[in-house]
């Protein structure tokens, strides 16, 4: 029988005294929950950052086990349970998580330390949350090991510490351009082991119900995705199947060749029986918009050629450069278009970093496709080079403002201007949303003046921005109010922040088009025509 000490079975098994015995007035806690809103939200945002930190200390723990237990044997261990899985075991079992949660945490917390050690100390200070940590350590794989893994893990960081929100979908973006800029020709062969693995599967589930699935490149899923969408979009509002619902049995009907319906079971309804086949030819061609730098599409540039060329390219920022490129892709009969903008490869900040953070030979940009993120500057030229792929500039290269209105109508954006705004703002700016700009709305921030426009309300650059409908909808009809306005330390760029009804203002995003395709700033937009008394159109 072991002689090791068993604590007594009433006792806290781990962590000595209860948190619920502490004192919380020596952390800062309130004295009670008896608190306006103001209050609770305050309470909130300060757990929230103490939850990071707590969080820093567990990764710092872990590692500590790590080196402990693991590095003294990693050269010679053979064991078939080696020391990493005897520690991640020690873990799981005072935690009572599985042996694969325990090698989890164990690796994200090795990665934390070794390769990630700016960002830890993003999450010790509460300015990333613990959520994105796990999404930071996976995007970040590929660097592992690389001389240059010091310059990203230096990049993200500094991202991060940016004024602003984030968002799942703004931090994985973050990642990948860093990662995807530095070594062109190790992205581009996974992204090729990628695409031989490409496959098709299906997994039996619980209840009678399975998963069919299948892996492809990025944009030959957008473009499945429109396609079902499309169909599931035909039926009234009184079907009773939730949106998830209705895209599984359209996916069936396309494939089956089979109609689809409306469930709603009214003589009335136009969409008793949809012809699933007209639907998908009737909607052969789909929009799938890209973002790239004209840069991107030459291919990549020596490292020290990009960092001579950065204050060449800042000075074209002030001068007022409009260079960009946008690109409409159609394949196999279906759409898919490549907005991109303009020139620079270079991250807007560089960082200064150790010596030992080596810079690769070879850095690249990026791309982004809408709803989907970040794509590699070599899976870009992939798509221009397809023979059906149509580049577009957006602007003509010079200082000439582009028209921020469609001529008869100061109310509307013109294309120039819709299509800039959602390249620039990527996703919904309300301050952690996912929702694609491209699948959203143009807001007014400022309310359109419809009889007397010149008043406030300008559909310009400033004045409008990209939000899902229901934050739109919440804006409108709640006591919510955003604003934003030129940065005045970054000319180009604007500022946004978002008061909630009690009063408390939040920033906008920290990362967004700007920070992807920095050239955006370059393009310019000219002031709203001047207008006389008009009505006021219909609702939207």
């Amino acid at each position: 029988m072991s002689d090791r000490r068993v604590g007594a079975v009433n006792a806290p098994q781990v962590g000595g005294t209860p948190w619920s015995s502490r004192d919380y007035t020596a952390m800062g806690l309130p004295a009670s929950f008896d608190l306006p809103v103001g209050g609770h939200l305050d309470a909130l945002a300060d757990l929230a950052a103490g939850a990071a930190y707590l969080e820093w200390r567990r990764y710092q723990h872990a590692a500590a086990l790590h080196t402990e237990l693991v590095v003294p044997e990693e050269d010679r261990d053979e064991r078939a349970v080696d020391a990493f899985a005897q520690c991640a075991a020690r873990l799981a079992t005072t935690l009572s998580v599985s042996q694969y949660v325990a090698e989890r945490l164990l690796d994200d917390a090795v990665a934390l330390r070794d390769r990630l050690p700016r960002v830890a100390e993003c999450l010790r200070d509460g300015v990333v949350s613990a959520n994105f940590i796990r999404t930071v350590v996976s995007r970040t794989e590929l660097i592992h090991g690389r001389s240059y893994q010091g310059l990203v893990d230096a990049d993200i960081a500094a991202a991060l510490r940016k004024p602003g929100t984030w968002s799942a979908a703004r931090v994985r973006d973050l990642c990948d351009q860093m990662v995807y800029r530095r070594d062109p020709d190790a992205v581009r062969e996974r992204r090729d082991d990628a695409l031989k693995g490409r496959c098709f599967f299906t997994e039996a589930g619980l209840d009678g119900m399975a998963t069919v699935g299948a892996t492809m490149s990025a944009e030959q899923a957008a473009i499945v995705a429109r396609v079902v969408e499309r169909l599931a979009a035909q039926v009234c509002r009184h079907d009773s199947r939730t949106k998830t619902a209705r895209a599984s049995d359209a996916l069936f009907a396309l494939v089956k060749h089979a109609p689809f319906g409306c469930d709603c079971a009214r003589p009335e309804c136009a969409f008793t029986v949809v012809d699933a086949d007209e639907v998908a030819a009737n909607a052969a061609r789909i929009v799938i918009h890209v973002v790239t730098d004209t840069t991107t599409l030459a291919g990549p540039v020596p490292a020290a050629a990009a960092a001579a060329a950065k204050p060449a390219a800042q000075a074209q920022t002030r001068d007022g450069d409009t260079t960009a490129t946008a690109a409409d892709r159609v394949v196999a009969s279906e759409e898919a278009a490549v907005d991109a903008a303009p020139v620079d490869v270079a991250p807007v900040e560089e960082v200064v970093v150790e010596e030992t953070a080596a810079e690769p030979e070879l850095v690249d940009g990026v791309g982004y496709i809408a709803g989907l993120g970040i794509v590699s500057g070599a899976h870009v030229r992939d798509l221009a080079a397809d023979p059906a792929t149509l580049i577009r500039p957006l602007g003509d290269g010079t200082d000439t403002p582009l028209p921020a209105t469609q001529p008869a109508d100061p109310y509307r954006p013109s294309a120039a201007l819709n299509t800039y705004i959602r390249a620039r703002d990527q996703y919904c700016t309300w301050p952690g949303c996912n929702k694609p700009a491209r699948d959203g709305d143009l807001d007014h921030i400022t309310e359109y003046d419809h009889r007397n426009p010149e008043r406030g309300g300008q559909t310009s650059a400033c004045g409008l921005g990209a939000k899902c409908r229901f934050h739109h909808l919440l804006k409108t009809f709640g006591d919510f109010v955003d604003d934003q306005y030129p940065d005045p330390d970054h000319p180009g760029r604007i500022i946004r922040t978002f008061t909630i009804p009690e009063g408390r203002t939040v920033l906008g995003p920290a990362h967004t088009g700007f920070d992807t395709h920095p050239g955006l700033d370059m393009i310019v937009f000219g002031d709203p025509p001047a207008t006389g008394r008009s009505a006021p159109p219909e609702p939207e």
